[in-house]
C-alpha cells in the first residue's frame, strides 16, 4: 500500500496556512493540511483581527500595497466563507482613529494623513473636538486624531475556523495535531514531508508554521533569519459599547467587538517562546489603554492571554519559492499582519503553485510586481536583498523599535 500523495501539503493550520488550502481547494487542488496542535490556536486565535492596512504603514512600498489589495478582499470574502460554512468572521468597517497623545505623535500623524492622501487612499486628520465628537470615551489628553474610514476588523479565530473548514467542503484534507518532523526532499526537489504517522509525498510542500517555520527550514539548510514576537493582551466588557471605532496609538490599540467587549493590545517582547501572561506587562498595557480611553477602568474584566508572532530580520514576509528546493515555498513571518495579508497571500501562493507569476486568473497587475519584496530568495540578485535598508523596508522595523524603547 502506497503512502498518501497530494498536490500540495501545507504545514500550518494558522489563518495564512488555511487561507491557502481555501484558495488551492478552490481551483480543485487535492490539498493536505498539517497542524501540531489545533487548528488556529496560535499566532491566528491570539489576534485582534484588525484590518489596519493604512493605521500600521509607515511608507507606501511593498508590504503596504500589498495590505490595501487584501483589504479590498474581506467583503466579497466574508459572503463567500458564511456560504460555505455558515461562519460569520465578523467584519465590521466603522473605520479607525490613529490617535495622538503627543506633539510629536500628531507631527508624524498629519505627515502619514499627506502619504495616505498622495497613495489614493481616504484619510483625514481630526482636531480633538472632531475626534471626541465621534468617540466621546477618548481621553481629554487626544491631541487629535488620524481617521481612517477605510480601516477595519474581523474576528481571528472565526477567519481561520471558516477558511479551515470552506478548504474542507471544497475537499481538503485538514490532519490537527499532526506533528512533521521534517521535509523530505531528493535530488534538489521536494518530494513531501515526513510526520510522526509516517510519511506523505507531493511535489509541492508549503511552509506556513509561523514562528516555527525557520526551523523547519533549517532542518534542510535554508536559512531565513525569523524570531518570535511574543504579545499579550486581554480583553474586558462595557455594560453599553462604549467605542464604535478602533483606537490605535503606539504601543496600544483597543478593538471594539459585539456585545460590548474590547480586546487590548499588545505588548512586545521579542525573542520569547514563554506564552506566560506577565503581572508587568498587563500593567503597562493597562495604563496605555486607560491613558487612551479613561473610561477602560470601569470595565469588567473578561481574560488576559498571549501569542508569538512570526518576524523577520527586515520586517516583511517571506512569500514565494524557496531557492535550491524545487516544489518548497513558504509564507511565514507575517508578524501582526497576518490575519490583514491572509487572502492575498492565499491567493497568490495558489497562483505561484500552479504556475503563474502570483497575479492570477484576475490579472492583479497591482500585486505581482511587489511580490519579489517578499521573496525567501536572499542571492545577491534579488530585489529583497538590494533594497534592504530603504524605506520601504523598515516601517515594521522602526515600530518595533519605538515600541521596544517606550517599554
Amino acid at each position: 500500500m502506497s503512502a498518501a500523495r497530494s498536490d500540495v501539503i501545507i504545514v500550518g493550520g494558522g489563518v495564512i496556512g488555511t487561507s491557502i488550502a481555501y484558495y488551492l481547494a478552490k481551483r480543485g487542488q487535492s490539498v493536505t493540511l498539517l497542524e501540531r496542535s489545533q487548528l488556529g490556536t496560535e499566532a491566528s486565535a491570539a489576534a485582534a483581527g484588525m484590518l489596519g492596512a493604512q493605521s500600521e504603514m509607515e511608507d507606501t512600498g511593498a508590504l503596504f500595497q500589498w495590505a490595501r489589495q487584501s483589504r479590498s478582499m474581506f467583503p466579497e470574502l466574508s459572503g463567500e466563507l458564511r456560504e460555505l460554512t455558515g461562519i460569520d468572521i465578523g467584519l465590521v468597517r466603522e473605520g479607525l482613529l490613529n490617535v495622538a497623545l503627543s506633539d510629536v505623535q500628531e507631527e508624524e500623524l498629519r505627515a502619514r494623513e499627506k502619504l495616505q492622501r498622495a497613495a489614493g487612499e481616504k484619510a483625514q486628520w481630526l482636531s480633538a473636538a472632531e475626534a471626541t465628537a465621534i468617540e466621546p470615551a477618548l481621553s481629554g489628553a487626544t491631541r487629535g486624531a488620524l481617521y481612517l474610514p477605510g480601516d477595519g476588523q474581523v474576528d481571528a479565530p472565526q477567519l481561520a475556523a471558516a477558511f479551515a473548514q470552506a478548504a474542507q467542503v471544497l475537499g481538503a484534507k485538514v490532519q490537527p495535531f499532526a506533528q512533521v518532523q521534517g521535509l523530505l526532499t531528493a535530488q534538489e526537489r521536494v518530494i513531501g514531508v515526513q510526520t510522526a504517522a509516517g510519511p506523505l509525498y507531493s511535489d509541492h510542500v508549503v511552509v506556513a508554521a509561523g514562528t516555527w517555520s525557520g526551523q523547519l527550514l533549517g532542518s534542510i539548510g535554508i536559512e531565513l533569519p525569523m524570531y518570535p514576537v511574543k504579545g499579550e493582551c486581554f480583553s474586558v466588557r462595557t455594560p453599553k459599547p462604549l467605542l464604535k471605532k478602533t483606537l490605535f496609538t503606539p504601543g496600544c490599540y483597543i478593538v471594539p467587538k459585539a456585545g460590548g467587549r474590547l480586546v487590548v493590545g499588545a505588548t512586545v517582547v521579542p525573542n520569547s517562546y514563554d506564552r506566560k501572561v506577565s503581572l508587568s506587562g498587563l500593567a503597562e498595557l493597562m495604563d496605555r489603554a486607560r491613558g487612551l480611553m479613561p473610561a477602560l477602568g470601569d470595565a469588567e474584566w473578561e481574560k488576559a492571554w498571549s501569542g508569538l508572532r512570526p518576524q523577520t530580520a527586515d520586517g516583511l514576509p517571506y512569500i514565494g519559492k524557496v531557492p535550491m528546493v524545487e516544489g518548497l515555498y513558504t509564507a511565514c513571518g507575517h508578524y501582526r499582519n497576518g490575519i490583514l495579508l491572509s487572502p492575498i497571500t492565499g491567493r497568490v501562493m495558489a497562483n505561484l503553485i500552479l504556475g503563474g507569476d502570483g497575479a492570477g486568473e484576475q490579472g492583479n497587475d497591482a500585486i505581482a510586481p511587489w511580490l519579489d519584496a517578499f521573496s525567501p530568495d536572499f542571492s545577491p540578485k534579488t530585489t529583497r536583498v538590494s533594497q534592504q535598508g530603504q524605506d520601504g523596508f523598515s516601517a515594521i522595523g522602526k515600530e518595533l523599535i519605538s515600541i521596544e524603547i517606550a517599554h
